[in-house]
């Protein structure tokens, strides 16, 4: 007897499960390490790389345009594309100015026939700031897409410049730097007369060859375009000659210390003759020897009444 068999149902299979794809890490690169380590961002970079494009661009332009002939206006026209593009000059950077006006430094970079980037004359620029007699030198660069950096070197006020009643600052050299008031008197050496502020070094190198002077001058007199007449803080005056003013000067200093002159009353002291010094006082007629005589001063500016002093110059 045959047994017949019961097949049930199939049993349910199960559904393929997808294989999952492992994403591959990729490390950075060498350059992307690098650039992740700069302090901006990387928009900043890929702008900055654009107009570095644009300005590479540029150039090549105007210098293909060169190369082959094109007349200027084309290169011009180059340049003023450049500056539509955002060369253009926008901002202006002012450095090392303290007492020059700085607006006055803004309206000299920007006048300009274009303010493309490739268009602004930077020497014509240094050039105009040179006029001015504060500036002793000026820098002038382009800061791009946008911006002109100008850097001024200012010049030292040294002395004072006193002729025909007027003021006037001027540095080391004696170029004049601005015209000043009364009140504005700054604690400087002052020199007077007609070219005296060109002078200015060498009366520099007067007082040097004196020091212990130095504090007791008060002003000093360009006289005939040739000589000094030194004025002291006590009111005298100190008429140096034309030649070898410095080696006078340093034996009216030897006098000052060994018989102290200055601050004793006496009115003018005359050193041009080489072998005497004379001295005059206020309201004196007549005239005593010092030392050993008594002599009218022959002097070019006239008659000096007043008591002689021999002194040995060879000393």
């Amino acid at each position: 007897m045959s047994k017949s068999i019961r097949r049930g149902n199939p049993p349910a299979r199960r559904p393929v499960q997808p294989k999952r794809r492992v994403a591959k890490v990729q490390k950075p690169s060498q350059i992307d390490r690098m650039i992740a380590m700069l302090p901006v961002s990387e928009r900043t970079l890929q702008r900055i790389a654009t107009w570095s494009i644009m300005g590479v661009i540029g150039a090549g332009a105007l210098g293909v345009a060169s190369l082959f002939g094109v007349p200027q206006a084309a290169g011009v026209a180059v340049a003023e594309e450049i500056g539509r593009a955002g060369f253009r000059v926008r901002g202006i950077e002012v450095t090392g100015v303290k007492r020059m006006n700085p607006m006055t430094v803004y309206a000299v970079a920007l006048d300009q026939q274009s303010r493309a980037m490739p268009l602004v004359d930077l020497e014509g620029v240094r050039q105009k700031l040179l006029k001015y007699g504060w500036i002793a030198d000026a820098q002038v660069s382009r800061r791009l897409p946008d911006k002109l950096v100008v850097h001024i070197i200012e010049r030292q006020p040294a002395a004072v410049w006193q002729e025909k009643g007027q003021l006037t600052l001027i540095d080391a050299n004696g170029e004049p730097l601005q015209q000043i008031s009364p009140d504005e008197l700054p604690e400087l050496p002052r020199v007077i007369g007609e070219g005296a502020n060109w002078q200015t070094p060498a009366y520099r190198a007067l007082l040097d060859a004196a020091p212990a002077l130095r504090p007791l001058v008060k002003a000093a007199t360009w006289v005939g375009n040739r000589r000094w007449n030194i004025v002291f803080e006590t009111g005298e005056t100190l008429v140096l000659p034309e030649e070898n003013p410095e080696k006078a000067l340093v034996k009216f200093a030897e006098l000052d210390g060994a018989q102290a002159l200055l601050g004793k009353g006496w009115l003018r002291f005359d050193m041009r003759d080489p072998t005497r010094l004379v001295v005059r006082k206020p309201g004196h007629q007549g005239q005593r020897a010092i030392t050993d005589t008594s002599t009218n001063d022959k002097s070019s500016d006239g008659p000096n009444t007043g008591a002689v002093m021999r002194i040995d110059r060879q000393g």
